[in-house]
């Protein structure tokens, strides 16, 4: 097999908006690169591997891949990076822009710049990364690629890109099609101006210059393999990386974490990885086995080598929830792995791989606090989880506060928030979000009949408010977000939810029971499901709780046939997903997740005791 250098090579990453096209033109880039064989059977979104990622359509780990592209150049090698477009997944972004020489910002025709496309190119540029700007789904009815042109451009500026920076090519682009044209008026049938443009624009890496140094490399992403342990990917800064060698591991400050041998180097071929045993050089993208503790951000490097490279911080959690043992009356009974200790295990690992998430074990030895960059990201590992066979409980999502350290004053995080809505909408949107303290910055038209709204909320006023946003706008609504700074605590915040319907007793709940429960509110659990005393099983239709019982059935006279007026006819039921449920509940309250099932519940099971500790508070 050749090695990484007797071609050119190019590092580069894919950014954009979530749900912007970049999985998709990956997938182009692969099979034009002639990745796949032309007989090949092929997935759509081939680099969304995780079933989340395929349920949800967002790209929730990044990705490497790598190409051959024969171009006017000769061939060059394309270490290509798909990152996650959510900023809840930011935590892997701005690691991994600093593994690459250059980047495509992938910019929609109609949707135009949105809040993650400011996310995410701030921090490219402040790596000082030239992107590429590829104007993507241009061939979509009402896409504008002009308008967007001129709006990345005043975005590049208001980010404070330099001269440099702002001389940025652009290419007009439809992923899903698999063509690219550097002018409108000349149409195309494939990829290559877009190859092209990469190793024209793209420095190869200035590593090269350092492979006869020591071998030093940044760890950027880690994960397991059931068979190699731990791999930990980054692009080598310097010298080789050849299975034997002896490294060790260095923290930011400089600090050995451990000492051990390169058992395997592996690069990335295609979708596939690939030893490389007469090892790989400076420049080259690689994961390397043969470590135990070092993790994400730590230096690997031949024993010579006493000096960390500087890696960046990793921003501060935003949200966190207390994730504890199951123990409500139907414990046990979905999930096999429901013990404190197996829970914290789980825990602790996804903090190792995760950067952006924090675990700490809270004084109550069975619940864990839990803190990550948004409700989503929490969500998806919860979601994860329950998918292996876990039972727990969740509390509702509180923001991180932080303190000012010359006034003591206490912050709390601000995201920055765009809405696209309907005309229509517009006034109860603006309206909801005031009363939770969120301030207007801009509104303007977004195409037709369509408004955006630009405000500055309080990420606390915004959680839950993802369900109601969607019942105000009758579901055409998009709200996009994404963490912008601290700013002084804004005072209380009233997010108006109505009280809850709380069963008062154990058992399967009953038809009858539940009609004559339907005009107090709105129903969360159907007939011959199970409850408990404690449980939510509807929504009131007043502000406050209220105890009922849903399993009373109709009591028989012999002036009735036994069977008349049992066939009642039920609304069915409002199922809250993961993401809504843990948005739903209140301080006092908790999401039951099992395999099979997300239950609400009291916190307090007992009625009696609920209300001794309401008067105590």
């Amino acid at each position: 097999m050749k090695t990484a250098h007797s071609m050119s090579l190019r590092n580069i990453a894919i950014i954009a908006h979530v749900d912007h096209g970049k999985t998709t033109l990956v997938d182009q880039l692969l099979a034009q690169s002639g990745v796949f064989r032309a007989n090949e059977a092929t997935v759509e979104r081939a680099m969304d591997s995780n079933d989340q990622e395929r349920e949800r359509g967002i790209t929730i780990l990044a990705k490497c891949t790598s190409v051959l592209w024969h171009g006017k150049a000769g061939e060059t090698r394309i270490n290509i990076i798909d990152t996650p477009g959510h900023a809840d997944f930011g935590g892997e972004v701005e690691r991994i822009l600093g593994m690459v020489d250059g980047c495509v910002l992938l910019v929609d025709a109609e949707e135009g710049v949105m809040p993650q496309t400011k996310f995410v190119l701030g921090k490219a540029l402040k790596m000082g990364l030239r992107p590429i700007l590829c104007l993507n789904k241009v061939d979509r009815p009402h896409a504008d690629p002009d308008r967007v042109l001129n709006d990345a451009f005043d975005l590049f500026a208001a980010m404070g890109a330099t001269d440099e920076q702002l001389d940025f090519p652009h290419i007009y682009a439809s992923g899903k099609n698999g063509w690219a044209t550097l002018d409108l008026s000349k149409p195309n049938d494939n990829l290559a101006p877009l190859f092209d443009l990469i190793v024209d624009h793209v420095p190869p890496p200035a590593a090269e210059a350092r492979k006869d140094e020591p071998f030093r490399m940044l760890s950027v992403l880690i994960e397991s393999d059931p068979f190699l342990g731990r791999l930990l990917t980054g692009r080598i800064e310097a010298g080789k990386a050849v299975p034997g060698l002896a490294i060790h591991a260095l923290s930011r400050d400089g600090k050995e974490i451990e000492r051990g041998r390169i058992t395997k180097v592996l690069a990335f071929r295609g979708l596939k990885r690939q030893p490389v045993d007469e090892g790989a050089e400076a420049g080259d993208i690689v994961a390397i086995a043969g470590l135990s503790k070092a993790t994400v951000a730590d230096t690997l490097c031949a024993m010579e080598v006493t000096e960390a490279l500087p890696a960046q911080p990793i921003d501060p959690p935003t949200i966190s929830m207390t994730v504890s043992v199951n123990d409500s009356p139907l414990a046990g009974r979905e999930g096999d792995k429901v013990q404190s200790r197996v829970i914290a295990a789980r825990l602790l690992k996804e903090a190792e791989s995760n950067v952006a998430i924090r675990v700490t074990e809270t004084p109550d030895k069975d619940a864990y606090e839990v803190a990550g960059r948004g409700e989503l990201q929490l969500g998806v590992l919860i979601e994860g989880m329950r998918r292996e066979g876990f039972e727990v409980s969740i509390s509702r999502p509180r923001v991180v506060f932080q303190t000012d350290p010359e006034t003591g004053e206490r912050l709390e995080p601000i995201e920055d928030v765009m809405i696209d809505v309907d005309d229509e909408f517009t006034g109860i949107v603006i309206e909801k979000l005031s009363a939770r303290k969120a301030e207007l910055k801009d509104m303007g038209p977004s195409g037709a009949g369509k408004t955006r709204i630009s405000l500055m909320s309080p990420s606390r006023s915004l959680i839950g408010y993802q369900g109601e946003f969607l019942t105000d706008t009758r579901g055409s609504g998009v709200l996009n977000r994404v963490f912008s700074h601290y700013e002084p605590y804004k005072g209380p915040i009233d997010a108006g939810r109505k009280g809850v319907l709380v069963s008062n007793s154990d058992g399967e709940t009953a038809a009858y029971a539940l009609w004559n429960l339907e005009e107090r509110g709105t129903m969360f659990v159907g007939a011959g499901e199970k409850t408990y005393q404690g449980m939510i099983i509807g929504e009131n239709s007043r502000s406050d709780d209220l105890d009922v019982n849903p399993m009373k059935a109709k009591q028989l006279t012999n002036v009735r046939a036994s069977g008349k007026d049992e066939a009642v006819r039920l609304t069915p039921p409002r199922r809250l997903t993961l993401e809504q449920a843990i948005a739903y509940i209140e301080e006092d309250e908790l999401v039951e997740v099992t395999p099979k099932s997300i239950r609400l519940r009291k916190k307090v099971l007992n009625p009696s005791f609920r209300k001794k500790r309401v008067r105590e508070d």
